[in-house]
């Protein structure tokens, strides 16, 4: 298999029971950024550290260039609107829209990579935002699909997404650019931010700070440097679409353990993406034959 599709499939693997997590803390959406993004950016940070440290390290990563800041923007994106999303609306609303990031990696890549997939490519694309979309409706209740939060929660899954294809396709453009350090650097930035406008993040619960830990110092660190690693040697289209796991694989994490029981079109919904991603896996493995 391609190291860069190993990589992707792994890291979206370790990110599917995040947003379990977060549920399971009951932390207010400002109370989650705060925790969440500072967590998971003190351990990028120090990841990003150990090439300028380690006396054996014989390549240093760069840092001041303009893919440097905008990594740590684009991070700082990312982490405030997905925890604030999953906070305003259903977890399946939020997912659905990160699920256009394989749109937004694609377009990216053709305008600042000039990578032009092809039309299986495509075709997979809509075929799993469309398994995403059945099993969204499947799994939203008809009171939760036209208020203002769960719009809102919409909008922050779409800038996710645009985050998301923004970070994969810079650090594949610039594969010397220092990307622990830059998302560390913006994790943190965007975290303190959050406890000085949510102070109310301080005093949060023993059991609440356990499950907002698993996902700030495990979950995300770790899921998204072997995402990042992916984008170096593969194109992003293929790290976004093997991503598009977490929107079926999350929920399920929330319907086992929040007793959620998923709906016949959700189930269906499902089928269809995991269907489309075997096709995908199928072609690439055809492709090293």
């Amino acid at each position: 298999m391609n190291p860069g599709i190993f990589l992707a499939l792994l890291g979206t693997l370790i990110l599917t029971p995040d947003a379990l997590f977060m549920r399971l803390s009951e932390l207010s959406g400002g109370e989650m950024v705060a925790w969440r993004a500072t967590q998971g950016g003190s351990i990028f940070f120090l990841i990003g550290l150990l090439p300028f440290i380690w006396p054996r390290s014989e390549v240093k990563p760069k840092i001041w260039r303009k893919s440097f800041l905008a990594l740590i923007l684009v991070q700082m994106a990312n982490v405030f609107c997905f925890a604030y999303g999953i906070f305003l609306a259903p977890v399946a609303i939020v997912l659905i829209a990160v699920a256009t990031v394989p749109v937004f990696s694609i377009i990216l890549g053709a305008i600042v990579l000039k990578e032009v997939v092809d039309f299986k490519t495509w075709l997979i694309v809509i075929v799993v935002f469309l398994g995403v979309g059945l099993s969204a409706v499947g799994d939203v209740k008809s009171n939760d699909l036209y208020n203002r939060s769960t719009a809102l929660g919409g909008l922050c899954g779409l800038v996710v997404a645009f985050s998301l294809a923004c970070n994969f396709v810079i650090i594949r453009k610039d594969k010397d650019v220092a990307f622990p350090l830059a998302l560390g650097t913006g994790g943190i930035i965007c975290g303190l931010i959050a406890f000085s406008f949510w102070p109310s993040a301080l005093e949060i619960k023993p059991n609440s700070l356990f499950y907002i830990s698993i996902t700030g110092l495990i979950i995300l660190p770790i899921s998204f440097i072997l995402l990042s690693k992916a984008a170096r040697v593969t194109p992003a289209s293929n790290v976004s679409i093997i991503m598009l796991l977490e929107t079926i694989l999350g929920p399920l994490w929330v319907w086992v353990f929040i007793s959620e029981s998923p709906q016949l079109l959700t189930i269906l919904g499902g089928a269809i993406v995991i269907s489309a991603l075997v096709y995908f896996f199928s072609i690439k493995f055809t492709e090293m034959a």
